[in-house]
């Protein structure tokens, strides 16, 4: 008798019976991971082996074996299941990590390891990642120290970022990064012209220096140039730039050290963006703050703000992503539908209506249910979704 696991049929088949049976599309597979991207096409950054823009979700091939997705401004990257990394898009500087500067539409897959367990893309040339080893890698354009390598120097394939082995979460801005330890530590390093590096000073470094002495730093989101940061505590912390109340603490003042927004401890998620950003908390709602020119904030209007506004009154939202988006924004609630609101002027927010269509409120892609993750480019998104 012949088995597959999670797959539920009746009678007795012989293994060549159920091969056939696959082999003519008449067997139940089991539901997978697929990739899914849409929104412009430019550089072949949607990975569908081409250049054209679609206003509606496509899949990516027609594997069913994808566990995380990242986007940038003109690049993308996936990691499958089995632990190796994709990437597709423009090879600026080498940040595809596949040893040339060459443009690729589809993905490809980066050297032959199985141990990649997190991926990073900043915005204008930077990658990041790290194993399940904890080490740290980078690779792209290293202007201003980005890549955290001691140099200036471009890198087309991933360089170790030093000899460590607990490093945890990491995230790309435009021309620098952050990232968390396993020890509750928080560091930076690139550019830091407006603060966004959190060290108290804007000087460039090319090696990662450590923000404070704190040990209790929990999750970090990256934007354009300002940062975002949840503690162990569940509070909620920003520095860099604030020209559009960005940072969400009241005002429009630059920071160059963490300050705390309000005084809540129920933050759960975050992602800083272009000039806005976006949190969940722990009981389900949604919030936004910073610029809103294009109803990036979901708020039902295009008013600035300054302080964290909640996005409706729903108390059911699995995750919130803003991305590297210069004006869009999508989220997932827990029934797995996915929600996209903001600029629209490549078909990004995937409703399948004409461009420059902007939303100012979430609006629901398609009917599907069974949404697992997103990212946001700047004008592409990129997903997960069971297949």
């Amino acid at each position: 008798m012949a088995t597959i696991p999670g797959v539920q049929y009746s009678g007795i088949w012989t293994m060549q019976q159920v091969n056939a049976a696959i082999a003519a599309g008449t067997w139940p597979v089991p539901p997978g991971p697929a990739l899914w991207s849409w929104g412009t096409g430019g550089n072949g950054r949607l990975g569908l082996g081409n250049t054209t823009s679609y206003s509606s979700p496509k899949q990516i091939g027609s594997l069913i074996t994808w566990a995380i997705s990242e986007a940038n401004s003109d690049a993308s990257a996936a990691i499958k299941t089995d632990g190796t990394l994709w990437m597709w898009g423009y090879g600026v500087g080498g940040q595809l990590g596949l040893g040339n500067t060459t443009q690729y539409s589809s993905p490809k897959q980066v050297g032959a390891l199985t141990a990649w367990s997190k991926i990073a893309i900043g915005n204008n040339g930077g990658s990041y990642a790290i194993k399940t080893d904890g080490t740290l890698w980078a690779w792209g354009l290293g202007n201003q120290g980005r890549l955290g390598l001691g140099n200036t120097t471009n890198y087309s394939s991933p360089k170790q970022v030093g000899s460590l082995t607990n490093w945890l979460n990491v995230s790309g801005g435009n021309y620098y990064a952050v990232a968390t330890k396993t020890d509750g530590t928080l560091w930076s390093w690139g550019y830091n012209g407006q603060g966004q590096l959190g060290l108290g000073t804007t000087a460039a470094v090319s090696s990662p220096n450590q923000i404070g002495a704190l040990t209790n730093w929990s999750k970090v989101s990256a934007g354009y140039d300002s940062c975002l940061a949840i503690k162990t505590d569940g509070t909620l912390w920003a520095w860099g730039k604030n020209n559009y109340g960005t940072l969400g603490t009241g005002n429009t003042t630059y920071y160059s050290s963490p300050k705390q927004i309000g005084a809540l401890t129920n933050w759960l998620t975050i992602s800083s963006s272009y000039q806005f950003s976006l949190a969940l908390k722990t009981d389900g709602t949604i919030w936004s703050w910073g610029t809103n020119n294009v109803g990036q904030l979901g708020l039902g209007n295009t008013t600035n703000y300054s302080s964290p506004k909640q996005i409706g009154a729903a108390t059911y939202w699995g995750s919130a992503v803003s991305g590297k988006g210069t004006g869009s924004a999508a989220a997932l609630k827990n029934d797995g539908t996915l929600w996209t609101w903001g600029y629209n002027y490549a078909g990004q927010l995937g409703l399948g209506d004409s461009l420059y269509t902007a939303r100012s409120s979430p609006t629901q892609v398609g009917a599907l249910a069974t949404w697992q993750s997103v990212a946001v480019g700047s004008s592409n998104m990129v997903a997960i979704k069971l297949q």
